[in-house]
């Protein structure tokens, strides 16, 4: 059984009223959820749906209201110095210095953690996130992809056992993001908890074992992402037809049936209706060059739990 790399529970946010919010607003609402040690978790949600609060919070840069973390073993309000340790955050911005080398920034950063001089792994770390031929050029001399690369570097330098990826890959490319999972499953074989927050579903169906969705501060949905993936009851069928003159004759209780550019869709719901008896209803009316399935996504839960 896997050991709980963090838990949160009742965890409680209010950004009372200042210049700026004219009232109080409810960040987070009894959260309750733990990530195992050695997961890829993903923390997913609508823009303000307090994903960055909670970063934040395990942060130390935003107070909770109410409610327990525990990061590690360690309570945030007995061992706050103690949960920051364990902790790495790789935020979305490119920020640092362009005439610094990513050697002597790591070195920097080392020295802000405390790290002493013969403890420090620099060298270690930019091999791992492969930039050791790039350890003395400036940073500005760097591709966007080594730029990437050189963030979670910098979140590494105390060895925090839990790494929080912040939006990693928005605005890349697809090779670059591709070269990015590519170095964060490698991270995670070697032993590190990865909690990742993404407003590209695809990306956490892929890369995740267990997801969860919160809305508006509140915990709607978590599981694996198998299990989120079965929840999913609509089907879609796509033939695609030689003639769909006889369209209307199509016709099946509980299936909507509709039709485009010589292709039929077939909507309907996989608990209720046999795939068979739908592909029968359709040959016995038209000739059929080609069928696909569509089985639904990540997205189609997220939009469901979160009544977009």
């Amino acid at each position: 059984m896997n050991k709980i790399a963090l838990s949160s529970e009742n965890l409680t946010k209010i950004y009372s009223k200042s210049n700026k919010l004219k009232q109080e607003v409810l960040a987070l609402k009894n959260l309750s959820l733990e990530v195992k040690q050695g997961e890829i978790f993903g923390l997913l949600g609508p823009n303000g749906a307090g994903k960055t609060t909670f970063i934040n919070i395990l942060a130390g840069t935003v107070m909770k209201s109410s409610g327990k973390v525990t990061v590690w073993g360690y309570d945030l309000d007995k061992n706050p110095r103690q949960v920051r340790a364990c902790i790495g955050i790789v935020p979305q911005e490119v920020n640092f210095d362009p005439f610094f080398s990513p050697k002597k920034l790591l070195e920097l950063q080392a020295g802000f953690y405390g790290v002493k001089k013969k403890d420090r792994i620099t060298d270690s770390i930019l091999e791992t996130v492969s930039l050791d031929k790039q350890a003395n050029a400036y940073t500005r001399s760097l591709s966007g992809g080594m730029k990437r690369r050189l963030l979670i570097a910098k979140a590494m330098v105390h060895q925090p056992p839990i790494l929080f990826l912040d939006e990693p890959t928005a605005g890349v490319d697809v090779e670059l993001r591709q070269n990015l999972w590519g170095n964060v499953k490698e991270l995670n074989k070697l032993g590190i908890t990865i909690v990742l927050t993404t407003h590209n579903l695809n990306e956490a169906q892929e890369m995740c074992d267990r997801i969860a969705i919160i809305n508006k501060g509140n915990l709607v949905a978590l599981d694996t992402t198998q299990k989120m993936l079965e929840r999913i009851e609509s089907k879609i069928i796509k033939f695609k037809v030689k003639d769909s003159k006889n369209f209307e004759k199509i016709k099946l209780d509980g299936v909507k049936f509709a039709k485009s550019n010589g292709q039929i869709t077939a909507s309907y719901d996989k608990n209720k209706i046999k795939f068979d008896q739908i592909i029968e209803e359709v040959k016995n009316n038209v000739e059929i060059l080609d069928i696909s399935t569509d089985e639904g996504d990540l997205e189609d839960i997220f939009l469901q739990v979160t009544n977009k």
